[in-house]
């Protein structure tokens, strides 16, 4: 069964139970390009959007008051999660977001008429332009649908780094006092402690977490009620000022008007500068997965088997959570090079990439708070391996560099050549048997936990070694 839509360009057959109408049926048919759907995120807020300005036209009187109970109702059913099946144009699109902002024009409207006793692909008494889009423009609610949608998520996943960065830091209490060596250009360098290693990570951890929750300044700033270009033609100054405070009264979120809005319609910077902290975060989570990878390779640490390994090699377990984070990384910074180039390749007075900077920002959000909660899973099972860390340690030449205040470089430099000669394998042992039981302080966790050497400790080590 099909119903008959007409817009300027002709007329179209539309499934009879469709709540969507001809203008998203065009661009079903104009871009079968991805198969990816638009976000679910955006369409959520892009309800919020679309119930806040209704809400504004109808306390106004620019909108019956029937009319605009409807809508709003019809919105908190989408908020609710129905209708996203009818939520069908591809997420890339030309148009700059139009094609998404007439699907959900349609729906809304014809869920509305619905509501009012009415049968859908009339547009009576509810029109998606006439009152669904009243004094609106794609290039103002798209945006202000994104940046809302991106808000909420940005605080998801600030949240779930934090429950990240905790369990790196329990685990740096946990390993506090296990030695090992570190390693520098893929080399064994000086020693320090495995707790000592994981409180870096933390520590990088905890300063994404506070850029993440930051960034949220950069794209609290809105440009809704600019309508078109961001001079607010055709909508009335009353709703212009009015329509923000519903929204933010409806989301809760901390945001405000631009006071310029031309200038917000014209340039997604803020968006890119949000994207590039998404970008030094995944950065972050590859390191430490890669260097964790490492670690479980080289048996410092050891990893929960989460699942066999290979379909050939019986017993074998890889690191399948860490690899799936290091290519949520590359992705996310993928996304981060396609949100830059979209900005930047925007023309006068819009931003017509608009759609693939939804999808791919979105895209790295959700990701990014997916693979932080999984990640946060795996490593509170993620156990040291004392006596590999102690092995390494005790074995490696450059332990000796601990005792550089002590002995001099030259003088080590002659220890480690005579190490070599002989063949020492037990490093720390040929050390403690030629300096005493005293060396044992400066390869101590607390000693090398310290930021610099006590002079007077060392003062004391000096006279007991030259007596």
């Amino acid at each position: 069964m099909f119903r008959e839509e007409k817009d300027f360009l002709g007329s179209l057959k539309i499934p009879a139970d469709s709540y969507y109408g001809i203008h998203t049926a065009r661009a079903l048919k104009n871009f079968p390009l991805s198969g990816y759907k638009v976000p679910k995120e955006l369409i959520t807020a892009y309800a919020l959007v679309k119930k806040a300005c209704a809400i504004a036209n109808t306390r106004l009187g620019y909108i019956e008051e029937k009319i605009g109970n409807a809508i709003i109702k019809a919105c908190d059913e989408i908020l609710e999660g129905k209708f996203q099946e009818e939520f069908i144009v591809d997420a890339l699109q030309g148009g700059a977001g139009t094609s998404t902002n007439m699907n959900i024009n349609e729906v809304i409207a014809n869920r509305a008429n619905e509501i009012l006793g009415y049968k859908k692909g009339q547009y009576y008494p509810v029109h998606p332009l006439e009152h669904v889009n009243l004094h609106q423009s794609t290039n103002d609610t798209y945006p202000t649908a994104l940046k809302i949608a991106a808000l909420f998520m940005l605080e998801d996943l600030s949240e779930a780094i934090a429950r990240l960065q905790g369990v790196l830091q329990e685990k740096e209490k946990e390993f506090a006092f296990i030695l090992k060596i570190g390693r520098t250009e893929l080399q064994e360098a000086v020693p320090l402690t495995l707790g000592r290693e994981f409180s870096g990570f933390a520590e990088a951890i905890s300063r994404d977490r506070w850029r993440v929750w930051k960034c949220k300044e950069r794209i609290r700033v809105l440009n809704i009620g600019g309508t078109a270009i961001g001079t607010g033609l055709t909508a009335p100054r009353d709703y212009v000022f009015f329509v923000i405070e519903v929204l933010r009264e409806l989301t809760g979120l901390n945001i405000s008007r631009a006071e310029n809005p031309v200038g917000v319609t014209a340039f997604a910077d803020d968006m890119v500068e949000v994207v590039g902290i998404l970008d030094a975060y995944a950065s972050n989570l590859f390191k430490i997965s890669n260097d964790l990878r490492l670690m479980n390779l080289l048996k410092e640490v050891r990893l929960k088997p989460v699942q066999p390994g290979s379909s050939i090699m019986p017993g074998k377990v890889n690191p399948v959570v860490l690899e799936a984070t290091m290519q949520v990384a590359l992705k996310v910074k993928a996304n981060s090079y396609i949100v830059r180039e979209c900005a930047s390749s925007s023309t006068f007075q819009i931003v017509e990439f608009m759609p693939l900077i939804a999808f791919s920002f979105l895209e790295s959000l959700r990701l990014l708070l997916n693979v932080t909660t999984v990640l946060k899973e795996h490593l509170t099972k993620l156990k040291a391996d004392k006596e590999f860390c102690k092995k390494y340690f005790e074995e490696s030449f450059s332990i000796i560099t601990a005792l550089l205040p002590l002995i001099g470089y030259e003088k080590a430099v002659e220890i480690v050549q005579e190490m070599k000669t002989k063949e020492v394998k037990n490093i720390k042992e040929f050390l403690q048997q030629k300096f005493g039981n005293k060396i044992l302080k400066l390869l101590s966790p607390e000693s090398l936990n310290s930021l610099g050497y006590d002079e007077y400790e060392l003062e004391e080590l000096r006279n007991d070694n030259n007596s």
